[in-house]
């Protein structure tokens, strides 16, 4: 993957424009952001609900670090459209969150909407991250066929997961 920006990976200096083998951002970003968003999670539903400014602050300091990385390693242009996206997506977002609180007995009308920004933040920097993983595992970013193969995928596959979590969620 080519870097919008400089970046230092294990001691190691990237300048802007070199190209990063992929097994070295995502894998570490996947976890990171697991363990982050996860605690998110547990801060905003959990049965010990902390208090709104530290959810924010927890939240907002890392979801502002992991956009900073985003701009760094895919560029501006593309963290825009994560956000672009991301408001269009808000539906579907909400029925995986709405389907994850079931599971823990819960439902997301349980919580005002102040609550949900930063598992939302989260869930969207995370989709973002997993779809970028995808294409450049499959190496579609300079492949336009290749590309557009794997973005089909990765929409079915969202809109599957969405359509998915809402039945679930129900069931539940």
């Amino acid at each position: 993957m080519k870097l919008h920006g400089a970046i230092t990976i294990s001691g190691r200096n990237y300048a802007q424009g070199a190209d990063v083998p992929w097994y070295f951002i995502y894998p570490f970003f996947m976890f990171h952001m697991l363990m982050f968003g996860g605690s998110g999670f547990f801060m905003a539903y959990g049965d010990t609900h902390a208090p709104l400014p530290f959810l924010y602050m927890h939240g907002g300091i890392a979801i502002t670090v992991y956009t900073m990385f985003y701009i760094v390693i895919f560029g501006l242009d593309d963290v825009k459209w994560m956000f672009i996206n991301a408001g269009l997506s808000l539906l579907a977002i909400y029925t995986q969150v709405s389907w994850l609180l079931s599971l823990f007995g819960k439902k997301i009308g349980d919580y005002p909407f102040s609550v949900h920004v930063v598992p939302f933040l989260y869930y969207i920097l995370y989709t973002f991250l997993l779809r970028h993983a995808l294409l450049d595992i499959a190496r579609a970013h300079d492949d336009e066929n290749r590309k557009q193969a794997v973005e089909y995928s990765y929409i079915a596959l969202s809109l599957a997961a969405s359509l998915a979590s809402y039945y679930l969620e129900r069931a539940h």
